[in-house]
């Protein structure tokens, strides 16, 4: 992949000039999602391909999950570090994110159960996701329906009203049940509660940190083994659980390399600054020491599974679920996932922060250049999300302008976006 990506990318070819041919992965500088988006055109490896076409490509949305020139899917990032990213993959790559998942699939305790509840639920898959852009979840998915006319699939949107994701779940029953842990947990307690009906087979989670109370919840709700990613859109599939409930690197794909704050290495068992990715299925984009900016503890000791691959535990994202008061007194919770998107795509902003602080109001801090700029945003904003609460039933919530700017996690370094102070 070195030697590919500097004879075939300029700009590595500018940053690793005289650099040896035999250098070692340790040794190379790291690069960052804002060095490698200001030099787009240069940073892709087929040089058909420029900035220009993709943006405009990623401006139509009746195209999620479709291929630029029949040859490339692209995806961006929801940009929780500060700065949106763009990812183009070949078919290549793809193939490789495919064949990972299905050996996930396969190793779980889960897998005949699965098979057999695919064969006789019809092969129905439903997908709760943010749906209105060209996000890395709901892009592969698409894909994924399409070159398998076969099976039956369906995404549902993370903003929907609660009520309505139940009953839709009920009327497809799913064998396949497939979101991020917050909305899975949600899900879960309507089933508890005997408003969701629903028996899948297997259940797979993503894009949010999963605890071990969370998964718990979630396996005894559903009655079925979940089965956890840790993924980025810079890599689709960097790690997954095993049976025990630990994530095991992909480690013939991919290259995780947990540095502290001056990118030296950290000892195993010891917490992370960052980490440092490489993905090797990834030829059209290269991503050799990417700083993903996750903190990662690299375990000490092999797992129990009898796994010979390495075992971490990433902090991952980590944003509150918002337990708000409606007018007849009524506790809505809303999916941290859902609001993010809600804020997303009525605003330019990426940098932005939402804050419960009492049971009907919700503060809104944003990170903007010029007053002009932070007005427009704001309006846009409270706009979208005044009409997100009234269709959960909630619009007696307030949500005011905060003076500060996103505060970010003092530990992670990411920016939480969705945080209940109340």
């Amino acid at each position: 992949m070195i030697t590919f990506a500097r004879a075939a990318s300029p700009y590595y070819s500018d940053v690793w000039r005289g650099l040896p041919d035999d250098v070692a992965l340790r040794d190379l500088p790291a690069v960052t999602k804002h060095d490698l988006m200001a030099r787009f055109d240069d940073w892709v490896t087929d040089r058909s391909l420029d900035r220009r076409a993709v943006d405009d490509f990623l401006g139509d949305r009746t195209r999620i999950g479709q291929f630029l020139r029949g040859r490339f899917l692209v995806w961006k990032s929801s940009g929780t570090t500060g700065e949106p990213g763009i990812f183009v993959q070949d078919r290549a790559a793809l193939a490789v994110y495919d064949a990972l998942l299905a050996v996930q699939l396969q190793s779980s305790p889960a897998a005949a159960s699965f098979a057999w509840g695919m064969f006789t639920q019809g092969g129905r898959a439903a997908l709760v996701s943010a749906t209105g852009d060209h996000f890395a979840s709901i892009s592969s998915w698409l894909r994924a329906c399409h070159d398998s006319p076969w099976a039956k699939a369906r995404a549902l949107p993370v903003t929907a009203p609660l009520p309505d994701l139940v009953a839709q779940l009920n009327e497809y029953q799913p064998a396949f049940l497939a979101s991020y842990p917050t909305t899975l947990a949600l899900l879960a307690d309507e089933q508890r509660e005997g408003r969701l009906r629903i028996a899948p087979a297997c259940v797979w989670s993503g894009g949010e940190h999963l605890s071990p109370a969370m998964r718990a919840t979630i396996e005894r709700a559903f009655r079925a083994t979940l089965v956890n990613e840790y993924g980025a859109s810079e890599c689709m599939s960097i790690a997954f659980s095993c049976p025990l409930g630990h994530l095991h690197v992909n480690a013939d794909w991919v290259v995780l390399e947990p540095v502290d704050r001056d990118r030296r290495p950290t000892a195993p068992g010891e917490a992370s600054h960052t980490v440092l990715l490489t993905n090797l299925a990834n030829r059209v984009q290269p991503i050799i020491r990417y700083d993903l900016g996750d903190r990662v503890t690299l375990c000490d000791r092999p797992c129990a599974c009898g796994s010979p691959l390495p075992v971490i535990r990433p902090e991952g994202r980590r944003d509150d679920v918002l337990a708000l008061r409606a007018v007849d007194g009524r506790i809505v919770r809303l999916s941290p996932l859902a609001l993010s998107t809600v804020v997303e795509d009525a605003a330019p902003s990426h940098r932005f922060q939402l804050v419960q602080t009492a049971a009907d109001h919700i503060g809104l801090r944003l990170a903007t250049r010029t007053p002009g700029e932070r007005r427009a945003e704001w309006h846009a904003a409270r706009d979208a999300l005044h009409a997100y609460l009234v269709s959960q039933a909630l619009p007696n919530v307030r949500v005011t302008l905060e003076a500060g700017a996103p505060v970010p996690d003092a530990r992670s370094g990411k920016l939480r976006e969705v945080i209940a102070e109340a």
